[in-house]
Parts: C-alpha cells; sequence; structure tokens
C-alpha cells in the first residue's frame, strides 16, 4: 500500500507541476481530484472520513471572502475607483505608484486575483488613452497584488489556509509582515520606473471593456462589511471561520444582487482544489510515517523548521506546483506561528518571479491578450526576477532583524 500511495503522490505533485498529465484533458484541479479518489479507493475508507481529512474552516473563510470580493466586483466598487484615476493629471512613474498602491492595498484586505481580475481591462483602456505602454503598468498590478496580499491573512487563499490552520493572531501577522511589504512595493515602483525611464509612451487604440455601473449604496455595504471584519479580526478572538461567513450570507441578503450573481463568481475550481490536496496530502501522510518529509529533507542537511530554509524552499517549491499547493505539502510540518507567518510571506512573494508563479500572474496575462497585448515569459521576468530577488532580501534581512529582538 506505501509503494501504491507514494505513486499517487508524485503523481499529483507531477501534475501540479506540469499543469496537466500529458495525453489527458485534465488541469491541476482534476488532477488534485482523482488523486483524492484514488486514496479514498486505496485505503478503503467511507466519504465521511475522507471528508474529516479536510479542513472546513480554512475552506469556509475561502468561500466567505470570494463573496464578499463578488460584491465589490458587481457593485462597480473596481470601476469608480479607475474613472477617478483616469482624471487625475499624472507623470506615468506617479500613474504607477498610485496604481501599485491602490492594488496593494486592495488585494490586503479581499482576493488578489479577483482585484486583478477586475483591475486589468480598465487600466489597459486608461494606458490606450493616455498612450501609454501598458505591459509595465500590468505587471506592476500583478507584482504589487501578489505583494499586498501578503500583507494580511485573508488577501489570498495560501494565508487564510496558514492562518485559520495555525490560528495565527491577525495583528502579530501584520507586525511581521508589514515592513516587507512596504519595502517590497517600493521596489517594484523603483524597478519598473528604472527599467522604463523614458520609454513609458506608444501608440494605443481606443477599448470600450465591459464595465458595472457603479453602485454606491452596494459599494459602501461592501466596505462596511469588510471594515467591521476587520475590526474583529483585530480586535476580537471571534472565530473567524464564523464570522467571515456570517457576513458573507448578510451580503447576500439583498433586493438588488441576486445571489445567483454573487455565486457565480465563486472560483469553484479552486475549492475543488484545496478539497482534492486537504484528502491527498492527509491520506499519504496517514499511510507513511507522518514525519516521512522532514526526515527525507533532514537526510540532505534541509531542516524544515529553519527559518533560512523555509524561505528557500517556498521560493522553489511555489514556482514548481504554485503557490497554493506548495503550502499545503508543507503546512501540516510547520510546527510555529511566526514560521507559519514566514512560510505565507515567502510563499506569495515566490508568486512575482515567472508567470505561472501566481494565478494573479496568469489572470492579468489573460486579460491582456484579449485586448492584443503579449506579455511573454521574458517580458515579466524583466520585471519579476528582481522583483522577487530584492523581496526575498527583504525577507531574509527582516527576519533576522525579529530573531535579534
Amino acid at each position: 500500500m506505501e509503494a501504491v500511495g507514494l505513486i499517487i503522490f508524485l503523481l499529483v505533485y507531477l501534475g501540479m507541476i506540469l499543469g496537466c498529465w500529458p495525453g489527458l484533458a485534465l488541469d491541476r484541479t482534476g488532477i488534485a481530484l482523482l488523486g483524492a479518489i484514488a486514496f479514498i479507493g486505496l485505503q478503503g475508507i467511507s466519504i465521511s472520513q475522507a471528508t474529516s481529512y479536510i479542513d472546513l474552516p480554512a475552506l469556509s473563510m475561502l468561500f466567505s471572502f470570494m463573496i464578499i470580493s463578488a460584491q465589490f466586483y458587481f457593485s462597480g466598487f473596481y470601476t469608480h475607483i479607475i474613472d477617478r484615476m483616469e482624471n487625475w493629471q499624472l507623470t506615468p512613474s506617479r500613474f504607477l505608484l498610485v496604481l501599485i498602491l491602490i492594488s496593494a492595498s486592495l488585494s490586503a484586505v479581499l482576493i488578489n486575483d479577483i482585484v486583478c481580475l477586475a483591475l486589468s481591462p480598465l487600466i489597459i483602456k486608461i494606458c490606450f488613452k493616455k498612450k501609454l505602454n501598458p505591459i509595465p503598468f500590468l505587471i506592476g498590478l500583478a507584482c504589487s497584488s501578489n505583494i499586498g496580499s501578503a500583507l494580511t491573512l485573508v488577501g489570498n487563499p495560501q494565508n487564510l489556509l496558514i492562518g485559520q490552520v495555525l490560528n495565527i493572531s491577525f495583528v502579530q501577522y501584520i507586525q511581521f509582515s508589514l515592513i516587507p511589504c512596504i519595502l517590497a512595493l517600493a521596489a517594484t515602483w523603483l524597478i519598473i520606473k528604472f527599467q522604463m525611464r523614458e520609454d513609458w509612451f506608444e501608440e494605443g487604440k481606443e477599448i470600450n471593456p465591459e464595465t458595472i455601473p457603479f453602485d454606491r449604496w452596494q459599494s459602501r455595504k461592501g466596505i462596511l462589511v469588510i471594515a467591521v471584519l476587520l475590526i474583529i479580526f483585530f480586535f476580537t478572538d471571534l472565530p473567524r471561520d464564523q464570522v467571515s461567513l456570517l457576513a458573507a450570507g448578510f451580503l447576500l441578503l439583498s433586493r438588488k444582487m441576486a445571489s445567483q450573481t454573487m455565486l457565480s463568481f465563486i472560483d469553484w475550481q479552486l475549492l475543488v482544489l484545496f478539497i482534492g490536496l486537504f484528502i491527498v496530502n492527509r491520506s499519504f501522510l496517514n499511510i507513511n510515517d507522518i514525519d516521512f518529509l522532514p526526515q527525507f529533507l533532514q537526510s540532505y542537511h534541509i531542516d524544515i523548521n529553519s527559518p533560512i530554509w523555509i524561505i528557500l524552499i517556498s521560493l522553489v517549491l511555489s514556482n514548481i506546483v504554485s503557490n497554493v499547493p506548495a503550502v499545503m505539502l508543507l503546512l501540516p510540518f510547520i510546527t510555529t506561528n511566526s514560521n507559519g507567518s514566514l512560510l505565507a510571506l515567502s510563499s506569495t512573494f515566490a508568486g512575482n518571479l515567472f508567470i505561472v508563479g501566481s494565478i494573479s500572474n496568469l489572470i492579468v496575462i489573460s486579460q491582456a491578450s484579449r485586448f492584443g497585448i503579449k506579455i511573454d515569459w521574458k517580458k515579466y521576468l524583466k520585471i519579476g526576477f528582481p522583483v522577487t530577488l530584492i523581496s526575498f532580501l527583504i525577507i531574509i534581512a527582516w527576519t533576522y532583524l525579529m530573531s535579534m529582538k
């Protein structure tokens, strides 16, 4: 059984690396689901027992924040923000700075993938209108949304999972993440500004992407809910998963925004990916010694709970299998909240290295291609590599300084 379990486990994570199984029309989600089904059959366990492997509080938080993000999307909140930006008389470098700050701020409290989905076509529209080269602004959007989402435990799926599983304090995490995120955002702006220099402009074209009309009341409703949630997270010990579900339920009570519309915005593929990997990882650990991975790494003198190794492993693994599968693989072996915080920060920053390192990167690239803008891996890497390099140097320096206290 151990040998078969190892084969299933390796096949699943090979699929995470390749994004598919050659010759089959399966993506990462389908592979994770099939892996879960295979382990259920291999172990001969019941469905109810398999569901006990799933971290339902973490899934409920992710689901809830997708509902909250949908509220902002369908209220036209993003359209309103960008329309106001369009009227500001800014130099290209200052426009980039404002975009980075807005993207990072929104991604810190809303899921960064949705922020990129909403902002990408609107940014392209402004760039074409102002005859700006949209590529540096789009890459800046992707990088800053990743960095901004690392600021809190609700900015992206992997942080939601880490915060919920390890029960990390919201305040404690922000105290750790704030300085690295601010410095990484500043580095992102300076790197793009330096690379562009006098090459900001190009002939644009008129586009009119489909936009959602701004609904002031629905936007204010969303802002009120997220503000109340953050206050609760900061100042109380109430269960975050339950409070988030109540907030999502409140938003679904609407006379204008149909629940069907809101629920259509849920990334069901991501939720199924989580479910599949929960079952795969837990099943593999049940069949094998739970210390299998730490012992294997220890044989190569790698301590999975050493801060420097957490940083390096999360950087490499996040760019091989993507950051969500990487975190789900490493999380069972993380023993302290400080190391959990470090894993959240480093796995998220790692998403800036390659296009495939983060779902938000892929969303921006996909949105750009719809309007005839091609961002290949070379163009992305030209910015993504130095941004990631400096961001990780910041993490290493900050971790060292924190250890000295």
